[in-house]
């Protein structure tokens, strides 16, 4: 990794729960040293990237991401095209719902919008997500660049007891979301979270993110679960939409077969 990469990664320790880090904080996440740690910030510094609190001498984001995040709005807009069908799949399924967006090889965090419906809820409040550890990740793994499955594989970091932790273990749930439609993950990021997410297009005709469903595990019956698969299918079609794209047909059958099948078994029960 650059000297360049390596400043710039610093900035993803950033997230709303932690708007703040102090230098020696700092050296123990990216498990550097703090000659190195801190010659990093002063070039982050300098270019407005970070800036240090006055008053708690910690540093925090600086105000040039403000007109990058702006530039980079005006330029490729997701933010705008997401925000209304992720707040209507928020109120559909009564739980958190948040959106990806995919560049390179990895998957950032773009928004997410809680719910009210409930007083316990999920938080996103990472800046990017594991490809073989969470929903949104399964579905770029199986509907994105063929290349992002080596990404994956690179680095089996375990999360919870039930992250998937070997090469033949992704395939098969990588497969599952293929044929499906649907990235379905149990606890394996965070133990009492499941969460489901289907794959988001732009205007290229290719994978462009992800629209997820995060929920408290203990909520999570086979009847929510329709729901949230409904309302996710249905996000799904909007945000590509007003990305520039559309939902291949392969997806949208997937989806069908899927949905109906769930029905099919609600009938049963």
């Amino acid at each position: 990794m650059s000297s360049a990469s390596k400043t710039l990664e610093l900035l993803d320790y950033f997230s709303p729960t932690r708007p703040e880090i102090g230098l020696s904080q700092l050296c123990v996440m990216a498990r550097r040293d703090k000659a190195t740690t801190y010659r990093h910030l002063q070039s982050l510094e300098e270019t407005g990237l970070v800036e240090q609190n006055p008053m708690t001498r910690r540093y925090r984001l600086g105000p040039a991401l403000l007109q990058l995040a702006r530039t980079r709005e005006v330029t490729v807009p997701r933010k705008n095209g997401a925000e209304a069908p992720l707040r209507a799949l928020a109120d559909a399924t009564g739980e958190t719902s948040h959106v990806s967006v995919m560049s390179g090889k990895t998957l950032y965090n773009l928004m997410s919008c809680e719910s009210p419906r409930h007083s316990i809820r999920v938080i996103i409040d990472i800046p990017t997500f594991p490809l073989h550890a969470t929903a949104s990740g399964l579905c770029a793994l199986a509907f994105g660049r063929e290349d992002l499955f080596e990404a994956a594989t690179e680095r089996l970091a375990a999360f919870t007891p039930k992250t998937i932790a070997s090469i033949d273990a992704l395939h098969a749930s990588v497969s599952s979301a293929r044929e499906t439609g649907f990235g379905k993950t149990m606890g394996s990021f965070e133990i009492d979270v499941h969460s489901l997410a289907v794959p988001v297009f732009d205007q290229s005709g290719l994978l462009a993110g992800s629209v997820a469903v995060a929920s408290v595990a203990t909520r999570f019956t086979p009847n929510l679960e329709h729901i949230v698969r409904t309302h996710l299918a249905k996000a799904s079609r909007d945000i590509s939409h007003n990305w520039g794209g559309t939902v291949p047909a392969n997806v949208e059958q997937a989806w069908a077969k899927t949905l109906k099948r769930c029905q099919e078994l609600e009938t049963t029960s």
